[in-house]
């Protein structure tokens, strides 16, 4: 029966999900087409709050492509890539080689979202080439389902950036917050730690009860060909001395961890979004070794990022539509939030923000974009019926996440590395949502409560 639910997943997807640089282009025309009507606006008015959206979110894309490129990069340290080589040499069978890469990637994600992204991948090929057997196809999906846990995380932009001080924090929630919401309060809270927990719980049992007893799907060889390391080049000159010290390298890497020490644990700062770039960042200079090794890595790592840099003005300018006030004074985000607002009660709002985020999510697959359509409206509605701002905040987190299950936008790196297309693995996805939605809907209800 799960079998036949799996199957009929699978090929539902592969049917009618296209690549995701046009789910991009369709999403944006149902946006506009919903708005119209909805929020009583012109053609010209969606297309001028298209236009002027498309290149709103620049510095939050460039942040989330240093996010991927720098994690990738720690990810390709030779240390690092030693460790994954002799932990794929544990899994005997395809159910524990499913299990084990789903845990290892959640985990990472958990951590650092770009890093386990690539990481989970990384160890899901090396483990197709020591345990051929397995179904390739779900072992890109278990390697990409820990992602739904990125935002409950360390390096979730949600709760960072209610961490993070300044006036920003009180403009952008209307005034709602005027003080930063430490992670103690949601990344670290205990309801949300539990939460994680049972998650990834869930998504290593359903993940390995999920590889098909028959009509296995084997990995081509040729997608686990790997590229040819970089030549050695004789160090005769200054400048490719220079390239290949690693006294450079470790005063660079020093300078930067230092800074991160002390504006740590001696200035008060907090772990927000630029942190976490220069923790991955440093730390890889020194994994690597040398400023050439780094740079080399980092080259290759940039092209993961390419699906971003494309598709990322397209959800900024639907991020436009939905957020655009016209002659009527009405706006997309507002009306789904509104409507959310107006069933809720203090037990019932977590929830309901959680769906809420989780449907605009299949429109604006961005942390950054959920927190300019929402967070001038949720905490502000939160705060009047007693929820916790922290509550409130990782509730738009989860419901940030929980979609990229079957959104395929930031499936584009692990694709790329894997050379598989969206439709392979989102059939699977597809079960991995609907387990871990009861899991999530269960959990904001309790801590609620």
């Amino acid at each position: 029966m799960f079998q036949r639910l799996i199957s009929s997943c699978v090929k539902l997807v592969q049917r009618y999900l296209p690549e995701p640089f046009v789910f991009a282009i369709l999403l944006t025309f149902i946006a506009a087409f919903i708005a119209m009507p909805l929020c009583h606006q012109t053609p010209v008015e969606v297309v001028e709050h298209w236009g002027n959206g498309v290149w709103g979110l620049l510095a939050f894309s460039m942040q989330m492509a240093l996010v991927l490129v720098c994690g990738s990069t720690l990810a390709a340290a030779p240390v690092v890539k030693k460790g994954i080589s002799a932990l794929a040499s544990l899994p005997k069978t395809p159910t524990a080689a499913i299990a084990l890469v789903t845990g290892v990637s959640a985990i990472a994600c958990w951590l650092n979202w770009g890093f386990g992204l690539i990481v989970g991948v990384i160890f899901a090929k090396e483990i197709a080439r020591k345990l051929p057997a397995v179904d390739y196809r779900l072992l890109i999906a278990s390697a990409y389902s820990g992602f739904v846990v990125w935002h409950a995380g360390l390096s979730g932009s949600i709760p960072l950036t209610m961490a993070t001080p300044g006036d920003a924090l009180s403009k952008a929630t209307n005034g709602a917050l005027t003080q930063p919401v430490p992670i103690s309060q949601t990344i670290l809270d205990p309801h949300n730690l539990v939460m994680v927990l049972l998650v990834i719980i869930a998504l290593v049992l359903v993940n390995a009860k999920m590889h098909p007893k028959k009509d296995v799907v084997v990995v081509d060889p040729a997608l686990l060909a790997e590229d040819e390391p970089a030549r050695e080049t004789h160090r005769d000159t200054p400048a490719e001395k220079m390239e290949s010290s690693r006294i450079l390298a470790y005063i660079v890497a020093a300078l930067g961890l230092a800074y991160l020490v002390i504006k740590l644990f001696f200035r008060g700062g907090s772990l927000e979004l630029n942190s976490v770039i220069m923790l991955f960042l440093f730390t890889g200079v020194i994994l690597h070794g040398t400023p050439i090794s780094y740079v080399r890595a980092f080259t290759k790592a940039a092209t993961g990022a390419a699906g971003i840099l494309l598709q990322f003005p397209f959800y900024a300018g639907i991020m436009g539509i939905i957020t655009g006030v016209g002659h009527s004074g009405i706006c997309f985000g507002t009306v789904i939030s509104d409507a959310c607002i107006s069933i809720s009660n203090p037990t019932t709002y977590p929830l309901l923000t959680f769906l809420c985020a989780a449907v605009l999510n299949l429109f604006v697959p961005s942390g950054g974009g959920h927190w300019a359509i929402q967070a001038p409206i949720m905490f502000a509605a939160g705060a009047n019926l007693g929820v916790d701002p922290g509550l409130t905040g990782t509730a738009i987190a989860w419901g940030d996440a929980w979609t990229n299950l079957i959104q395929p936008f930031w499936a584009i790196p692990a694709l790329a590395i894997a050379k598989l297309n969206a439709k392979d693995i989102m059939g699977f996805c597809l079960i991995d949502l609907f387990v871990t939605g009861i899991i999530i809907c269960g959990g904001l209800l309790v801590w609620a409560m």
